[in-house]
């Protein structure tokens, strides 16, 4: 066993430096910015992936993340990405084959920019690879809320990557993510 506490992978930085990454990218690039900000966050995921199993095993015992108990994902979720800085995030199952990760606090997310659309990008390819190495197997991640945009959190939508398009499809044509969830038509957890 070697030191888990002492030793940590990650290299932090700062809120303002991935919210200027994101402004210089929009400015110079104009929409391809989000695919290149979404690669690069998938290019972290294995990292932070490591670390997380890291940091499970010093405060859970836990020795390998595929074998945390669904029960307390949510808990353990919200106090890793908490003390990596980039802020609570609750899991919550939606219909069984999508998994939805709120935040109100999302560290990528610009308070005083108010944008059309989600812009949470580079956390979308980090956590599509974060949690597609936590399920072993391929995971796809859409923001559908974020406080980029005046909403209250962000939220991401985790799932098959074939979930998620007949998702986004289902948006592009005008229907609310819960709407084409069926989430509306039911009740569901608040």
């Amino acid at each position: 066993m070697h030191p888990t506490s002492s030793h940590r992978s990650g290299l932090r930085l700062g809120r303002r430096v991935i919210h200027q990454l994101r402004v210089a990218l929009e400015r110079d690039t104009g929409p391809q910015a989000a695919s290149y900000l979404q690669e690069a966050g998938f290019a972290g995921g294995e990292e932070l992936y490591a670390e997380f199993a890291e940091w499970l095993l010093a405060t859970r015992g836990v020795e390998r993340p595929f074998d945390l108990d669904a029960q307390f994902l949510s808990e353990v979720l919200s106090e890793f990405f908490a003390e990596l800085g980039w802020g609570r995030l609750a899991a919550e199952s939606l219909g069984g084959s999508v998994l939805a990760l709120d935040s109100s606090e999302w560290a990528e997310a610009a308070d005083e920019g108010r944008g059309e659309f989600p812009s949470c990008h580079l956390s979308c390819g980090l956590l599509a690879d974060f949690f597609g190495r936590l399920s072993d197997g391929l995971v796809a991640v859409m923001e559908v809320e974020c406080r980029s945009r005046g909403d209250a959190r962000c939220r991401f939508l985790a799932g098959a990557p074939e979930t998620l398009t007949t998702l986004y499809e289902r948006m592009a044509q005008g229907s609310s993510y819960a709407d084409a969830l069926g989430l509306n038509s039911s009740s569901s957890a608040a």
